[in-house]
């Protein structure tokens, strides 16, 4: 049995654990504080939350961590429960996506550690610490677009396994009822309070079809598929998951990066503008500039499969296998 520490910040986790755990040969058991219930699991373990109290004391432990907040009763209660998982269930190897502090206290419990990496600045001596202890290491983009310093170190023991989504293997799904001029996808991390600039898009093009799926504007879909297959031009965030559906999907894209820890998103958007996959907006272009993108969109496809999700799943699983089986 194989655990599977799943992050529960937005849902672009979920998903990726959900398709590499698809492709693992033994059953994989789901640690998570997330909302998740996917038949790739043979079972989901609730964590309690680490950050419900709104006045955390000495979250980093002075450098060394990033999340360790001193005498919280969440804190405690998750990592007591994986003390306690690992105890009564004896995982061969447990996959890390992602917390430095899960990975070092599995680790410290005897347990091989498989750790996901993320783009941006990971070059912080908590990030590297964990990268040092873990058995091995995921890397879900394309080695040949990005390949950061900060990972040399630990290149021997990386796998890039290239944009992993939930939609590669499935087929195209094309079809006028979910067709639009511009589809803009948001996801369920990030602050969900302001209004999004595309709530008035509609407005300000009317004679587009814009359509506009997300939390921030009340209209989530458990499978945008057929609309990023049918649509003309999408509009995404830099997210992990959000490029490898897009990527899957094969449709021209505006990306436009969100802050996030680290510089994550930005450092994505960057690699995607270099390798010219996408049009990348440092900000939310005007209704003029939204026109002329429509309007300069052609009919050749972008070369998304230089993004390498076709397989990224299995090559993933593969190196998780490779670690249980040691």
């Amino acid at each position: 049995m194989i655990g599977y520490y799943v992050h529960h910040q937005g849902q672009g986790h979920c998903s990726r654990a959900a398709a590499v755990a698809a492709h693992i040969g033994s059953d994989v058991v789901a640690l998570t504080s997330a909302s998740l219930d996917d038949p790739a699991f043979a079972e989901v373990v609730r964590l309690d939350r680490d950050d419900a109290d709104a006045h955390p004391v000495d979250v980093d432990v002075h450098g060394l961590l990033h999340w360790a907040p001193r005498h919280d009763a969440g804190l405690r209660n998750r990592m007591a429960r994986l003390a306690a998982f690992v105890a009564e269930r004896r995982p061969k190897a447990v996959v890390v996506d992602v917390s430095v502090e899960v990975t070092l206290f599995l680790r410290l419990l005897g347990v091989p550690v498989v750790v996901t990496a993320m783009p941006g600045d990971r070059d912080d001596p908590p990030h590297q610490l964990a990268y040092r202890a873990a058995d091995a290491i995921l890397a879900p983009w394309p080695e040949d677009l990005y390949r950061p310093a900060w990972l040399e170190e630990h290149r021997h023991k990386t796998t890039f396994t290239g944009g992993i989504s939930r939609f590669d293997g499935r087929p195209p799904v094309s079809h006028p009822s979910f067709a639009a001029d511009l589809l803009v996808l948001t996801g369920a991390g990030g602050d969900q309070r302001s209004p999004h600039p595309a709530s008035r898009l509609a407005e300000d093009l009317p004679d587009l079809n814009v359509v506009t799926l997300g939390p921030a504007f009340g209209t989530w879909v458990d499978d945008p598929w057929p609309f990023l297959c049918s649509s003309r031009l999408t509009v995404i965030s830099a997210g992990q998951g959000s490029v490898a559906d897009a990527a899957t999907a094969g449709r021209p894209a505006v990306v436009i990066p969100e802050d996030r820890p680290f510089a994550e998103q930005r450092t994505t958007a960057a690699t995607l503008a270099r390798a010219e996959l996408a049009l990348v907006a440092s900000t939310w272009p005007t209704p003029e500039r939204w026109r002329a993108i429509v309007d300069s969109i052609g009919d050749r496809a972008p070369e998304w499969d230089r993004w390498h999700t076709h397989g990224a799943a299995e090559r993933a699983a593969w190196a998780v296998e490779s670690v249980a089986h040691r």
